[in-house]
């Protein structure tokens, strides 16, 4: 791919990607190599585990390249990544919650908020810059109505419901949402103009890439955990 791939010793922003972009491959050869070692119901909570960080792995193959010949925030790529990967994570919590009876229409209420979470931040990010915080809010709101819904609604009930290790593994889930997932504010806030302009000193790209890693390998592995967790426990 020529001078494209090539990033200069100094740029730590294009080492983060090229290093995101590694960890992001592992993960997902893992998680797809590992699928054969549950049984259908756990098999399908892999998969998707797979598919998050294989995605991820993709798109950040493109931004490392974007970045490395621009110098620039991919931030059309990492709002595709994001469409597709975060409601797969949604997905998570219906596919963990099915032993308590979770319905799909959980589902399609968790990733409905993704979506518009997502939709709203890049239009603040990339298309209205000028009200950036307008759209920043409105994300945040849907943000903060799947954390409600996880963390006190149906999903934590059924949650509760299911107890043992799958009550463990909802409240990782959830912790992933509400610390891991708040590193992107932040990020957004590092690249966009508003009343906090004082965090645009931060680099925005690196923020983000913390927060995919953090965020998307943890999902997976706590999946993953659950999984071994609930084959054994069936062994007995």
């Amino acid at each position: 791919m020529g001078d494209v791939t090539k990033i200069a010793t100094d740029d730590y922003v294009g080492f983060t990607f090229f290093t995101g972009c590694m960890a992001m491959m592992a993960a997902a050869a893992f998680f797809f190599l590992s699928m054969n070692d549950f049984d259908r119901k756990w098999k399908t909570s892999i998969l998707v585990s797979g598919l998050i960080t294989f995605i991820a792995a993709v798109h950040y193959l493109y931004m490392r390249d974007y970045w490395a010949s621009n110098a620039e925030s991919p931030t059309f790529f990492r709002y595709v990544d994001w469409v597709l990967t975060v409601p797969l994570m949604c997905v998570e919590f219906y596919l963990i919650l099915k032993v308590a009876g979770a319905k799909k229409s959980l589902m399609w209420k968790l990733i409905f908020l993704s979506v518009v979470m997502l939709v709203t931040g890049y239009i603040g990010e990339a298309v209205d810059r000028d009200n950036a915080w307008l759209w920043g809010l409105v994300s945040g709101i849907a943000y903060f109505a799947i954390a409600y819904e996880i963390w006190l609604g149906s999903a934590k009930k059924l949650a509760v419901e299911a107890g043992g290790y799958v009550l463990k593994a909802h409240k990782a889930l959830c912790w992933f949402v509400l610390v891991g997932w708040a590193i992107y504010p932040l990020g957004y806030m590092a690249g966009t103009p508003g009343w906090y302009d004082g965090l645009n000193g931060l680099q925005m790209d690196v923020i983000y890439n913390i927060g995919d890693a953090i965020n998307k390998i943890g999902f997976g592995l706590v999946i993953y955990n659950l999984a071994v967790q609930m084959r054994n426990k069936e062994a007995i």
